[in-house]
This record gives C-alpha cells, structure tokens and sequence, in this order.
C-alpha cells in the first residue's frame, strides 16, 4: 500500500485545489512581466492540471482518499452542462447559414474518423504504442480526447467515466490532449492575421460574416445585465434541481436497460456504455438545458450562466488533475505522435471541404475550435476575427457539448475496432 498523502481531509484537499485555480487564473491576468511570458509558453488550463497533480505526485493529496472528484463530477459537471446548454439558440445555430454548420459538422466528423485512422497507421510503424488490454487499453485513453475534441472538459470526463481508461495513466492523454490542441490553436491564430489571403485562396465570400457581427452584437446587448442574488437562486434552483432529475432518471433508465437487454448487461458489447448512470445523467442533464434554452430561461446567461458553468467545469478539471500521476507521462511518447496524426486528419477535412464550399476562414477556424477547443478556446478565435463575434464561437462550442458525448463514443466504438484489426 502507498503511503497516505499529507491531507486527508476533503474541506483542506478542496480549498487547496481552489487555491491552485485562483492562482492560475490571478496569475494569468497579469498583462505584464514574468507570468506574461510564462502563460505564452504554458497554457494556463494546463497548469489547471499540472498544479494537482504536482500536489499528488508528492503526496501532498491524493484522489485515493479524497470523494472530491466524485461530487465534481456527479454534481457539478451536470450542473455546467446545464448551464452551458442553457443559453443554445438551435434556431440562431441554423441562422448562421449552412456553411457555419458544415464546417462545424466537418470538425466533428474529422476527428471522429481520425481517431481511428491515426491508430491504423501508427500500428504499422509501432504497433505497441496503440495497444494495451482491459483498462489500460490505448484506444479507452483515446476515447477521452475524442470527448474533449468533440465537446470539452465534460465530454472528457464523461468518456473517462464510461470508458474507465486506467487514471493512474490518463495524465498521458491530458498531456496530449493540452499540447496537440494548443498547437493547432496556435496555427489557426496565425491564420486568422492572413485571413484575407486565406479567404482569397478558398474563394469564400464574406458577407455573411459581416450580417453575423451585427446581429450576434444585438443579441448579445440585448440579454446583458447585471445579476442580482436573485438571478444567482432562481439559476441554482433550476441547475441542481436539472442535477437531481437527472441522478433519478439515470438510475431508473440504467436499471431498465440492464434487465431487460442483454446487449446493454454484457460489458464487452458495444452497447454496454448505455448501461453507465453516469452516461443518462449526463444525457439527460444536455438535454434538461436544452429544454430550458426554449423558456425564458434561456435569458439568464445574461447574468452569466456560462461563466458559473465555466466555474464548475475547473472545478472539475482540478480533481481530474488530482489523479494524475506525472511519472507515467513519459512512458509512452508514442501518444503525441498518435494526437499530431489525428489533429492532421481533422486539419486537413477542414481544409479540403472549406476549398470545395468556398467557406470563409472564420467559419473554418471557429468550426475547428468549437470542437477541439470548446467553450474554453472557440470564443477566442471569434472574438480575433471581431469582439461581437465571441458568442458565435460559444453557441457552436455549447452544441459541440450536445453532440461530444455521442461523437465521442462512435469515435471509440471505431477506434475499438481499429485496435484490434
């Protein structure tokens, strides 16, 4: 047995990793000076995690003894996506034009098919690099970044749980998921300063990104306000009331489908995930958002709902940070390779099909970015092509969080059958 970390108490491990994320984000803010220069080399979501699991590497807390990462990803990852999902316009999605929406689809089928790809010929130069069986099974990790690369953070951990890849060696995947994201990010922000050539080259015409700037600004003046305590209840109430349905609805819909389809009780069926509570509640959660998104409700991320959202999701994103450990990091370099090949093929569909649609580079970059990035990167990339346009990069990062779950365990489900090919 290991030797017990330092602190065991979980109101001590919980204000340790707020305190870690405070200080990333304190320090993040600076816009001078050392901390600066530092978050253009280290992303700061990385040091999200990276800070964690220092703490855990040296046995200052452990995820072992700590049920932090349980409530944060029980209560508060449904409750984000709830608030995430509660301000998605379906109706605006669609408004955007038909070339906004393939491009995203594009991103989304580009990395579901890439995963797959990209193990297919990695095996043929280094088969080891994409094996392993039962829970350390490559293809299980994989499935996390596919989560992430369709959705976000919640995706991610959602493939996490229903794939339950060995934690002791995720930190591998979140090392790939962070550097093989950030440097396609990095690509398409230099892009974004050629973009005029970029759009000449593709023969796109731009006037439907300018009908979008004025009215995603309407919209966005139109919900801004100041939250009152109020707001901040009312918002509470409806999230972690969504939180507690979707708990009911799990276990019963679990329960149901295990008795009565064997497909579903059998763990080695590829319908097996559907027997996952965790995998309902998270379904049902996206969906409670989506309600609400048709209801006045929809209103309230004009009192920040997404930003509380965001909140949860760091949360989150510490506690998974917590069960890293960073000696098996270099233990398989081979997964870099995997991720770089991967984010080729996703690059590259994009590309191709923005040449034949003649779509502008905006919905190109904003496309990729609201899958690979999320919530987190894709209102970025709008707001350098225009301020006004940094909730188009949210709306199409909130449905990259409708449709990551799903994606992501058909990406896996292929990814499975690639392994073993």
């Amino acid at each position: 047995m290991e030797n017990q970390p330092l602190f065991t108490n979980d109101a001590i491990v919980f204000g340790i990793l707020m305190l870690s994320l405070g200080f990333v984000f304190y320090t993040e803010s600076k816009e001078t000076g050392f901390w600066k220069k530092f978050y253009k080399i280290v992303p700061g979501l990385l040091m999200c995690y990276l800070i964690p699991a220092i703490f855990n590497s040296l046995g200052i807390i452990s995820a072992d003894t700590s049920k932090t990462y349980y409530i944060a990803s029980r209560y508060l990852l449904p409750a984000s996506l709830v608030l995430m999902t509660l301000s998605i316009d379906l109706k605006a999605i669609f408004n955007l034009g038909p070339k906004a929406l393939i491009m995203f689809f594009t991103g989304t089928i580009g990395i579901i098919i890439g995963g797959p790809i990209a193990i297919l010929l990695i095996s043929l130069v280094s088969p080891e690099t994409v094996g392993g069986v039962g829970f350390d099974a490559v293809w299980r990790g994989l499935s996390t970044l596919a989560g992430s690369w369709i959705g976000g953070g919640a995706n991610q951990a959602a493939m996490l749980e229903i794939y339950q890849y060995n934690p002791q060696k995720y930190g591998g995947m979140v090392l790939v998921d962070i550097v093989v994201a950030n440097i396609w990010m990095a690509l398409i922000l230099i892009g974004i300063g050629k973009s005029n050539k970029i759009d000449n080259w593709l023969k796109a015409d731009n006037s439907a990104i300018e009908e979008l700037k004025q009215k995603v600004s309407s919209f966005a003046d139109s919900i801004k306000r100041n939250p009152t305590l109020t707001d901040y209840m009312i918002m509470l109430a409806l999230v972690f009331g969504a939180v507690g349905f979707a708990h009911f609805g799990a276990e019963n819909i679990s329960s149901f489908l295990k008795n009565n389809f064997e497909a579903v009780a059998d763990k080695s069926s590829a319908l097996s995930s559907f027997s996952s509570k965790f995998f309902w509640m998270i379904t049902i959660a996206t969906a409670i958002g989506i309600g609400l998104s048709f209801t006045k409700a929809k209103n309230y991320e004009g009192a920040g709902a997404s930003k509380i959202g965001s909140i949860f999701i760091y949360v989150l994103v510490a506690t998974i940070g917590m069960k890293m450990d960073l000696s098996k990091i270099i233990e398989n370099p081979g997964l870099i390779v995997i991720g770089l090949v991967w984010m080729a093929i996703h690059a590259g569909l994009l590309i191709l099909v923005a040449k034949l649609i003649r779509a502008p580079y905006f919905f190109l970059a904003v496309g990729s970015q609201a899958n690979v990035g999320g919530a987190a990167s894709a209102p970025v990339v709008a707001a350098a092509f225009h301020p006004s346009l940094a909730s188009v990069g949210v709306l199409l990062a909130v449905f990259g969080y409708v449709v990551g779950t799903y994606g992501a365990i058909l990406c896996t489900i292929l990814m499975e059958i690639a392994s073993k090919v």
